[in-house]
């Protein structure tokens, strides 16, 4: 799918093990992944949907943390983009995909567009 492929493809991730005594907040649900956003003390932690990954636009964000720290960071992502231009990126994303999920999957009377907003809820 367009660029997000290419960026993709370079990216070795490393999901580690959630073990029982770290707290609820930190789970992350089936078709999501935590990233760090920001820079410092600025840093937030956002819960995304995987399908971000074949964005162009987060894969831009991929290309900046590349350009920062590598291909091989280990744990979580971090996007050093500040917070605010990050849910810029965000919204975009999510409009897009409500206006697509709205087009294509609700003329056909499916309601699978739920599971996107859980992910956002951490």
């Amino acid at each position: 799918m367009g660029n997000g492929d290419k960026v993709m493809s370079h990216w070795s991730f490393h999901i580690p093990r959630l073990h029982h005594h770290e707290h609820d907040h930190e789970k992350v649900p089936k078709g999501c992944l935590a990233v760090k956003v920001g820079q410092g003390e600025e840093q937030e932690r956002f819960v995304i949907p995987v399908m971000y990954f074949n964005h162009p636009l987060f894969g831009q964000l991929l290309k900046e943390a590349e350009e920062e720290f590598g291909f091989a960071q280990k744990g979580t992502i971090t996007i050093p983009c500040h917070v605010e231009e990050f849910r810029y990126v965000q919204g975009l994303i999510d409009r897009e995909n409500t206006r697509f999920l709205g087009t294509n999957l609700l003329d056909h009377h499916h309601h699978h567009h739920n599971h996107l907003i859980r992910c956002f809820r951490v």
